[in-house]
């Protein structure tokens, strides 16, 4: 194996593995940072990759031969050609100094590769004062109900054809999220359930795909969703109703847990601390 896990465990203190993410504490092992390198040869998604379920194939990779594994830190740089294409340097290890020499890493690669942008991904423990960037956020299912909660939502077929006609103007306007992409793969019947809040017989908010699929140890998983909620919809709770009604369908179907990034202080970071859920630490990405 080209990973010695007694260097790598240590160094680990956010699950966070390059190009899959997050993932459950329980399921991380040298294994899985194995399996990145092997993915790297033939650009195929790993059978427990999040971004399997949108198919074709995988944009980013881990560049191998570039790894840098030593007892103290370890440097996993990875390559997306998406755009003008970027090189991604994950820096694990507990000293400071890490980041400076993984900006030494990613800058030089870049030039390399001939993309444009070159960034290092840090990954800091919970108990990190005065974060910034993303939080890790674990929402787990076994620890008690998630009753449903009620209100104006409902999936998004279940809406009469007048309202689920405006979840294209939605869509359209909240591109920014991610919801003009959910709603062509929509169109094409290629995801799961959507639920869908509306007002008025306007649909103001939406949270989906709604996906439940085995882990590396085969544990179901709650998939990530998009969410959005129209500005001047906000302060009305609806929000929080989308997001509890997503939980009660993950449970409902057999989700153990679901794993969340949120940006730290934004509002969907806000609501998931104040429901409780376990942070896991933090991802700094900075450019370089």
């Amino acid at each position: 194996m080209f990973f010695r896990w007694d260097w790598l465990r240590p160094q680990l203190t956010v699950p966070i593995v390059p190009t899959l993410g997050p993932v459950h504490p329980d399921a991380l092992t040298a294994g899985m940072f194995e399996d990145t390198l092997r993915a790297a040869e033939t650009g195929d998604f790993l059978p427990y990759d999040k971004d399997r379920r949108w198919g074709g194939k995988k944009d980013e990779r881990v560049l191998r031969g570039d790894v840098v594994h030593q007892p103290e830190h370890t440097f996993i740089p990875t390559l997306t050609r998406r755009g003008r294409g970027t090189v991604k340097v994950f820096a694990y290890g507990l000293r400071d100094s890490v980041v400076e020499e993984a900006a030494e890493l990613a800058a030089k690669l870049a030039a390399v590769h001939d993309v444009a942008g070159a960034q290092v991904v840090r990954p800091l423990g919970p108990g990190t004062t005065h974060p910034q960037g993303t939080r890790i956020q674990m929402k787990d299912f076994t620890a008690g109900p998630c009753p449903d909660p009620g209100g104006p939502v409902r999936p998004v077929t279940a809406w009469s054809t007048a309202v689920q006609e405006t979840f294209a103007l939605f869509a359209e306007a909240m591109t920014g999220d991610g919801l003009a992409f959910l709603h062509t793969r929509m169109q094409a019947g290629r995801c799961g359930p959507v639920l869908a809040a509306a007002v008025e017989e306007r649909i103001v908010g939406a949270i989906g795909p709604m996906e439940v699929l085995p882990d590396a140890v085969g544990r179901p998983q709650l998939m990530p969703q998009y969410f959005a909620v129209l500005p001047e919809a906000r302060g009305q709770g609806l929000g929080r109703v989308l997001w509890r009604a997503a939980m009660y369908w993950g449970q409902s179907h057999g989700a153990a847990y679901q794993l969340l990034q949120t940006e730290v202080d934004g509002p969907s970071d806000r609501l998931c601390r104040a429901e409780g859920l376990t942070s896991l630490g933090f991802s700094c990405t900075a450019p370089v």
